[in-house]
C-alpha cells in the first residue's frame, strides 16, 4: 500500500516522532550502545518500549543492530549512515527544547532541564 504524507514534517515524525526516538538518537550520536545502558540511560522509558523503538528505527534504517556472537550474548547499537542524516534536525530540536525551557522559567513556571547539552547530537558523524 502506497504511504501518502501531506507535507514533508510528516515524514519526518513517521520515522522519529514521539518522545523517545529522538533521545535514543542522542545516546547513540555518543558512539555504538548496549540495551542495557541505553536502558540506563533514559532511566523512565519501559523495557518493552526501548525494543519496541530500537526495532522501529532499525526497521526505518536509521540504526543498525550488530550481534556479537559470544556468550553471554552481546548486542549493540548505532547509527547508520542515513541515521547520521538527522544530526541537523535533532540539534535544532534541542535548542529549541532549551529556549523553551528558559522561557518557561522566566515565566515563573516550575519546569527544570537537568541536561543542557546536546553532545551526542553534535558527535554525529557527517
Amino acid at each position: 500500500m502506497e504511504k501518502i504524507y501531506h507535507i514533508g514534517v510528516e515524514a519526518t515524525l513517521d520515522v522519529i516522532g514521539g518522545k523517545w526516538k529522538p533521545i535514543i538518537l542522542c545516546h547513540l550520536g555518543n558512539g555504538p550502545i548496549r540495551t542495557g545502558e541505553l536502558r540506563r540511560r533514559i532511566p523512565n522509558i519501559a523495557q518493552k518500549t526501548l525494543t519496541q523503538q530500537l526495532r522501529e528505527l532499525e526497521d526505518d534504517e536509521i540504526i543498525i543492530r550488530k550481534v556479537y556472537n559470544q556468550v553471554p550474548p552481546k548486542v549493540e547499537y548505532y547509527l547508520s549512515e542515513e541515521g547520521k542524516t538527522l544530526r541537523e534536525v535533532l540539534i535544532a530540536m534541542s535548542i529549541w527544547g532549551e529556549k523553551r525551557v528558559r522561557k518557561l522559567q522566566s515565566n515563573m513556571q516550575p519546569v527544570n532541564l537537568l541536561n543542557n547539552n546536546h553532545n551526542g547530537y553534535l558527535k554525529f558523524d557527517d
